[in-house]
């Protein structure tokens, strides 16, 4: 079973006190209190004092990406009555990502949810918020590390050689997990506050920076911790890598047409080239990507994951959300290694309908369950309107549960990069007219991924598709549909192909329409929460909201 470096006990019990140290707080106890924890002195400069704490303060900017806090206490406050579960980073970026479009809904009756559903959101929707406040909490968490470990500081501590050396490597890790943070942000809310290691923590509100200005950045820090991360593929399970750093650039660059104007799909080709030539290998089975080993079947596909263990990080978001939050109606909770299903999330007819039997084979990666549930939804909050997916489990590909002896919490990884989307990326690029690549060799890498699909061994070609096939309109967006649903890609991949508003596609209960119907142009960006918008006066609201 699974052994991940930042999920350790010891490691997260540290890694706290330094997200305390944000804001200049010290770890102590009350004197007069008997029945207290021991009394350590721990601040800023005992924690970074000692070479071995780095990695465990680290620990707390990797963990950002799905622990909601540690030991009951979330690091976002949640407010009364709001689910703490709902606070966590994957989970809300999961929400935006997927419920809003046409491979998602959710039956809980909750307001925000419903508006998710329903593309009705406005700039009080708490989870919009929270996705938010969630990016712009793991921006200060690695800001911190990163002034912390600055040569300067290094320097007048004493750190010297090769604890020196180590912490450069840790600082340029959580320079790739802010430039991480900070993509999401130019993806999904575009002009944006911009803080970095520079900007000390003060009373003073932050700057807007505008959508392209954050893209340079986000491309500038990509490229300039490139030379100091871990060569692709040698890093520790769970940590950045080049291989990170390409990806993330190659997605940047896919999509800067949407956020500067400008097409830069020769550059997208550039970083996918070098991806493919790093020894990355397509695991086995479609299905082994979104098991409770899949640090062990899939580690030659995934290229950087957001790491779950059942045991040491318990959370009820992530993919112990993806998986409880997916099972409902008939779905046997022991056939997902889970004590409870939570009844909530389906998908919409359209996700299914690109799956249709194919005279010479069936598609693997159509995981739905369809004893009694419906293919269409009458109703948004009625579980069984709407086929179900299988496609997330705490089962091993040994058929074993995952460690958690209650079955509560899950190991499953979740894959955030991985092969077969630079895959995709790579066809992409090519067919938008991006230098540096063929659709000779695009086809090729498509028809390997639907090889795995449809198991074809021995020379068979079950599945494959042709050059002319490929260059169709939309073959690739679909393709990217029944490849990459339910991983938080879609909305992205919607707006770029110009369907996410417009008429020109729909989707079940899109702008509240039973049918789907357009919504405004101005929901291909999420509003500035109003809540920072009072706060900060400076910041200026997205269109429409």
């Amino acid at each position: 079973m699974k052994s991940h470096p930042f999920l350790r006990r010891g490691g997260l019990v540290l890694a706290f006190s330094a997200s305390l140290l944000l804001s200049g707080s010290l770890l102590t106890g009350c004197v007069k209190d008997l029945d207290r924890e021991p009394f350590y002195d721990l601040n800023t400069e005992s924690v970074y004092r000692d070479p071995a704490n780095h990695i465990r303060v680290l620990a707390k900017c990797y963990a950002g990406f799905n622990l909601s806090g540690n030991s009951g206490q979330p690091d976002v406050f949640n407010g009364q009555g709001k689910d703490e579960g709902e606070t966590s980073y994957l989970r809300a970026y999961w929400y935006l990502q997927e419920l809003t479009t046409d491979e998602a809904v959710v039956a809980w009756n909750s307001g925000p949810l419903q508006e998710l559903n329903t593309t009705q959101w406005t700039s009080s929707n708490d989870l919009i918020n929270n996705n938010y406040t969630r990016i712009f909490y793991e921006v200060a968490l690695c800001n911190e590390f990163i002034r912390e470990t600055s040569d300067d500081k290094l320097s007048s501590r004493g750190i010297t050689g090769a604890n020196a050396d180590q912490a450069r490597v840790y600082r340029a890790e959580a320079r790739f997990l802010r430039a991480l943070a900070y993509y999401h942000a130019l993806d999904m809310y575009g002009n944006v506050p911009f803080v970095t290691e520079a900007d000390a923590p003060s009373k003073t509100l932050p700057k807007q920076i505008k959508r392209a200005e954050l893209f340079a950045y986000v491309e500038a820090e990509l490229k300039a911790i490139e030379p100091q991360l871990l060569a692709a593929r040698q890093a520790p399970y769970g940590r950045a890598d080049q291989g990170a750093a390409w990806t993330l650039l190659a997605k940047l660059y896919l999509n800067a047409e949407v956020y500067t104007g400008q097409a830069r799909y020769t550059d997208c080709l550039t970083y996918c080239n070098k991806i493919l030539g790093a020894g990355y290998k397509l695991a086995s089975e479609y299905q082994h990507l979104f098991m409770a080993d899949n640090n062990v079947t899939s580690a030659s596909e995934i290229i950087f994951p957001i790491t779950s263990d059942g045991l040491v990080s318990q959370v009820y978001g992530g993919t112990t959300y993806l998986v409880h939050a997916a099972v409902g109606g008939r779905m046997l909770t022991s056939a997902f290694g889970i004590n409870s299903g939570w009844a909530g999330n389906r998908t919409r007819k359209n996700l299914p309908l690109l799956f249709p039997e194919a005279a010479s084979g069936f598609d693997s990666r159509a995981m739905f369950f369809t004893p009694g549930q419906s293919l269409e939804i009458n109703d948004l909050t009625v579980f069984t309107e709407g086929y179900g997916v299988t496609k997330w489990t705490n089962k091993t590909s040994t058929g074993a549960n995952g460690k958690d002896p209650q079955q509560i919490f899950v190991d499953t990884d979740f894959p955030l990069f991985r092969l077969a989307d630079v895959y995709l990326m790579y066809a992409e690029a090519v067919l938008r007219g991006g230098q540096g690549g063929t659709q000779t060799q695009a086809l090729t890498y498509i028809n390997a991924l639907r090889d795995r699909a449809f198991g074809n061994s021995g020379g068979t070609t079950d599945g494959h598709i042709t050059l002319a096939e490929l260059t169709a309109p939309d073959f690739v967006l679909d393709e990217r549909g029944r490849e990459l649903y339910w991983e938080g890609t879609r909305r992205t991949d919607l707006v770029r192909f110009g369907k996410f508003t417009t008429a020109t596609y729909l989707w079940p209960w899109k702008g509240g329409a039973k049918n789907g119907q357009a919504v405004s142009p101005n929901l291909n960006l999420y509003p500035l929460p109003s809540t920072d918008i009072v706060a900060n006066p400076s910041l200026v609201q997205n269109p429409g909201y």
